[in-house]
């Protein structure tokens, strides 16, 4: 019996070194990729070599102000024709040959329609943002559904498109993935999938290597622009606020460091978490803010540029 097939899905910008290792690991899993759809961002950054050394990939070329997180994998989704569905970014390696594998377990099984990835710190990652991973992604796997909402509240919708799998023909019932998304475009596609009844599974098992050693300045850009994502979509997070995660992750991470002793690391953490937290408060309250605060703000500059011009 031929196992089911699965495509990848890989936005890119600028690739490089570590992305032509993601290639090559991937190249070498146990579970085989039929195709890889790669989404990049200005032609002129693209390796063409790629293309010959590995003849499984498809690329699209896009200008920088017409990606979109939504909408760039919305129509790499409609290019893949596969059962199943991998949504990577170019810097998430897989950490062994298994990830595939592993990643598609649940939804082979029926036991989910979405699965997502373990993602485990690189070598240089700090040991705060360390201690975040730690949290957000443990060691022990997960299947979540609607019933886990009162107990796990916005963790319920929690779901990562550094690494994730989805079951295709689910995936393009519930409409797929939002066209124009600032960010959390997986975690509306997530929240669809929980409230129709299906289930999402954490793969513990399977493992990318993906950290970021963020500047307080960078955290506040990219928690503006998940503010804005939940705003927009006050259907999903009004009842389910953010607030609470958040603070039980600055409680675990501090007494690690103080275990850890390494309790004068908590004035970076304070420091860290209040750019987060007032990024995503303003984010929150983008309509109120003129469009030079925002320009200001923001990580993704061209999506406001598409949005105002389709205003005017």
């Amino acid at each position: 019996m031929e196992r089911p097939t699965v495509d990848v899905v890989i936005p890119t910008y600028k690739p490089g070194k570590i992305f032509e290792e993601l290639l090559r690991r991937l190249s070498r899993q146990t579970y085989p990729v039929t195709k890889i759809v790669i989404m990049n961002t200005e032609e002129q950054y693209w390796q063409r070599r790629w293309e010959q050394e590995y003849p499984i990939l498809q690329v699209h070329h896009l200008d920088k102000a017409a990606f979109d997180h939504g909408g760039t994998r919305a129509e790499a989704a409609r290019l893949c024709n596969s059962e199943y569905m991998i949504c990577m970014t170019q810097d998430a390696m897989p950490a062994d040959s298994r990830l595939v594998e592993n990643l598609l377990k649940p939804l082979i099984s029926g036991e989910a329609q979405a699965s997502y990835a373990r993602q485990l710190p690189a070598k240089d990652c700090h040991l705060i943002e360390r201690l975040t991973r730690e949290f957000n992604y443990p060691e022990k796997s997960v299947v979540k559904s609607s019933l886990d909402l009162e107990q796990m509240g916005i963790k319920t919708y929690f779901l990562s498109n550094v690494c994730a799998a989805y079951n295709k023909a689910t995936y393009e019932a519930l409409g797929g993935f939002t066209e124009q998304a600032i960010f959390n475009e997986d975690m509306y596609y997530a929240a669809e999938l929980i409230d129709s009844g299906y289930r999402i599974a954490y793969q513990a098992e399977a493992k990318v290597i993906h950290s970021h050693n963020y500047t307080c300045m960078q955290q506040f850009h990219r928690n503006f622009d998940m503010g804005v994502s939940q705003a927009c979509r006050p259907e999903i997070f009004q009842n389910i606020p953010s607030e609470g995660e958040g603070i039980a992750l600055v409680k675990k991470t501090a007494s690690s460091l103080i275990k850890k002793k390494k309790s004068w690391m908590i004035v970076l953490l304070v420091i860290q978490s209040a750019s987060k937290y007032l990024g995503y408060l303003m984010g929150k309250e983008y309509r109120k803010l003129p469009r030079a605060v925002i320009r200001f703000c923001t990580m993704n500059p061209a999506y406001w540029e598409r949005q105002w011009n389709q205003k005017n």
